[in-house]
């Protein structure tokens, strides 16, 4: 049984930095990758960067690069999501989210995409609240 669970968030004040964490189980071998969204009140959920954990290829929202990092901490199973330099409109709901690897049939995998409607399994979500 898949099951991903957050944890991290909360509130910090413009500048500062946070780190989320999710923890992604159930899968079979390390065929599965690991996204990040976030939902700001009154809009739509966004994808933030996703991580490939068979060879940790990573995408990241071309207007987060620079400030967000994701990366795996590969004895703990679990992916971390750095938020540095954090501005107000960062607020919002920040859910982990994960699914297998699409695999060609020619062995090719295909970058892991922040398209929440390519996955299947969702954490509960977490706070991130940027306020002076």
């Amino acid at each position: 049984q898949v099951q991903v669970v957050e944890s991290g968030g909360g509130s910090v004040q413009p500048g500062g930095s946070l780190r989320l964490s999710c923890a992604a189980s159930g899968f079979a071998l390390d065929s599965y990758v690991v996204g990040w969204f976030r939902q700001a009140p009154g809009k739509e959920r966004e994808g933030v960067s996703c991580v490939a954990i068979s060879d940790n290829s990573t995408n990241y929202a071309a207007s987060l690069k620079g400030r967000f990092t994701i990366s795996r901490d590969n004895a703990k199973n679990t992916v971390h999501l750095q938020m540095n330099n954090l501005k107000p409109e960062d607020t919002g709901v920040y859910y982990c989210a994960a699914d297998w690897e699409t695999v060609l049939a020619n062995g090719r995998r295909l970058p892991c995409q922040i398209d929440a409607f390519l996955y299947d399994y969702w954490g509960q979500g977490t706070q991130v609240t940027v306020s002076s």
